[in-house]
């Protein structure tokens, strides 16, 4: 999926679009996406400007942002009757700081689905080494 597809399944628009392309993906189990981050992030001007590192929150938020396209996925309704909100977060870890110049790879995979909430495993890689691992939750409201 390119940006246009990704545009069509999330409400987030810039400056909080965290996902730039959905590499590959199986419905109801699995999904990869990227997000390539760059200088010109807004969040670089203040965090930090001599250093700057990705805030582990965006992070975080980028993970919750791809499982919200595989939940999307998986029900096969379209985003117009239903939004996903990240609802819960567990077993955090962060491993090293995400710099500009990094591509990060999303991996998440879906653990269950029970009444509107599901629970997926989400990782976030550069270079094949694991920077972030999380379990999130996202709840399924009706608009």
């Amino acid at each position: 999926m390119d940006i246009n597809q990704v545009l069509e399944y999330l409400p987030h628009r810039y400056p909080f679009m965290l996902i730039d392309r959905v590499l590959d993906y199986t419905v109801g189990e699995t999904l990869t996406a990227l997000k390539n981050v760059t200088y010109n992030e807004p969040f670089f001007q203040g965090h930090f400007p001599v250093k700057p590192i990705m805030p582990g929150v965006l992070i975080l938020e980028a993970m919750a942002q791809a499982t919200g396209i595989l939940a999307f996925k998986t029900i096969d309704r379209p985003p117009t009757e239903v939004l996903y909100y990240f609802a819960g977060i567990d077993k955090v870890r962060f491993k090293r700081p995400v710099v500009p110049g990094d591509q990060l790879i999303f991996e998440v995979r879906m653990i269950k689905e029970r009444r509107g909430i599901g629970v997926f495993y989400g990782e976030a890689k550069v270079d094949g080494q694991v920077v972030c691992s999380a379990e999130l939750m996202c709840a399924r409201r009706e608009i």
